[in-house]
């Protein structure tokens, strides 16, 4: 052998070498169970060490990857692992879907918005889409913690779906059940958007609502839901007597309370907030409704329905809307109580017409009241802003 030859195990390099070199340099990730998917993903970027440059990937059929920059050291994982093949995250809709054959025209019709809740996907469809399975699967793509695609075609607006606010959905990829889990600020919220409203818009209204409780205060919230403004008033202290009407959402009420371990402060009632009123000395009072658009359709907070024209035209009849709901408010709420009113208003009058609704149904109860605060929730459509107004009653 000649001189200069390399002992062996001295300078040689092997494969074992390379691969050991290549994982110790590999990125990061937390295997999570699927259904934690979501409450681990924020939970990550609370700590700062969520990657948001890669892709979530699945780990077997219950378990995912969640990329991150560092071991989190605040969120439960099963394990820590390295990605020795990372995929770059893509959040181009558009490039997905001209991946999947769709021409520059066919691009020009992409939703640019949609909601993730929990593991289901909700997008509204345009009318002149060219292939809503591709979109489904794109948005899939986009999402790896999310299982479903719904298409939100709106809500029900006749008989019984209508009075309880069901929204109409198809499904447009992914798992048929789309039963799910979604988190907010800590706060979990058992659902299936299929059945019963939610909507994302309204994440800052309901953690607001948790910060401004105080321990043990009387709440009543009179169209509760699934616990949209229940639960993280619960959870902050609050005693809370909620009622609603639907059934399925009264039931997802009653599940999310035992999820969110506050069954011992939500007392929950399913019927019309008008027949519980009387029995009721309420230090807050939360009006999350938006009112009826028509004859038949209602629609609340967590809805997307039109109940004023872009004008500011109120003509048409209107039944059951928000402020018909203000005597009952009063009606439960003890002197100094605080109600915080719904509405959606015209951008040409606001804030006219919510306050002029207020003051004569509080005048109209021998009583007097101050604004403490109006904020502007989402825009709820063209020209109508959905609005909540903090006032308390004297």
């Amino acid at each position: 052998m000649p001189e200069d030859d390399p002992t062996p195990g001295e300078d040689s390099t092997t494969v074992d070498d390379v691969l050991e070199r290549a994982q110790a340099d590999a990125p990061l990730a937390a295997i999570v169970q699927k259904p934690r998917a979501e409450t681990a993903i924020e939970s990550l970027r609370a700590e700062g060490v969520y990657d948001d440059s890669r892709r979530v990937r699945e780990d077997g059929p219950e378990r995912v990857a969640l990329p991150i920059t560092a071991p989190p050291t605040e969120t439960d994982v099963l394990e820590i692992v390295r990605q020795l093949e990372p995929e770059p995250r893509n959040r181009d809709l558009e490039d997905l879907l001209a991946d999947r054959g769709w021409s520059d025209s066919d691009l020009e019709t992409v939703p640019g918005s949609w909601a993730v809740i929990g593991s289901v996907i909700l997008v509204t469809v345009p009318a002149n889409c060219p292939d809503e399975r591709a979109l489904g699967e794109a948005l899939l793509e986009l999402h790896g913690e999310a299982d479903s695609v719904l298409a939100d075609e709106g809500i029900a607006n006749d008989g019984e779906a209508g009075t309880h606010r069901e929204p109409r959905t198809r499904l447009l990829a992914g798992a048929r059940d789309t039963e799910t889990i979604h988190t907010e600020h800590g706060t979990r919220y058992g659902l299936d958007p299929a059945t019963v409203m939610f909507s994302p818009g309204n994440q800052a209204e309901r953690a607001r609502m948790g910060n401004i409780v105080e321990d043990d205060e009387r709440v009543f919230d009179m169209f509760a839901g699934i616990g949209y403004f229940t639960l993280p008033m619960a959870r902050s202290g609050a005693r809370v007597t909620a009622t609603e009407i639907n059934p399925t959402a009264f039931r997802y009420l009653l599940e999310n309370a035992v999820l969110n371990d506050v069954g011992d402060r939500v007392d929950a009632y399913m019927t019309d907030c008008r027949d519980l009123a009387s029995e009721l000395d309420a230090e807050r009072v939360v009006m999350g409704y938006y009112g009826r658009a028509d004859d038949t359709a209602i629609a609340n907070t967590d809805a997307d329905a039109t109940v004023a024209d872009a004008n500011g035209d109120d003509r048409g009849t209107r039944t059951d809307e928000a402020h018909e709901f203000l005597p009952t408010a009063l009606e439960a709420l003890v002197p100094s109580g605080i109600v915080h009113y719904h509405e959606a208003t015209p951008t040409a009058r606001l804030w006219d017409r919510p306050i002029e609704r207020l003051e004569a149904a509080v005048a109209d109860a021998g009583r007097t009241f101050d604004v403490l605060d109006r904020r502007r929730v989402k825009s709820h459509s063209a020209g109508v802003e959905h609005v909540v107004l903090d006032v308390r009653i004297e």
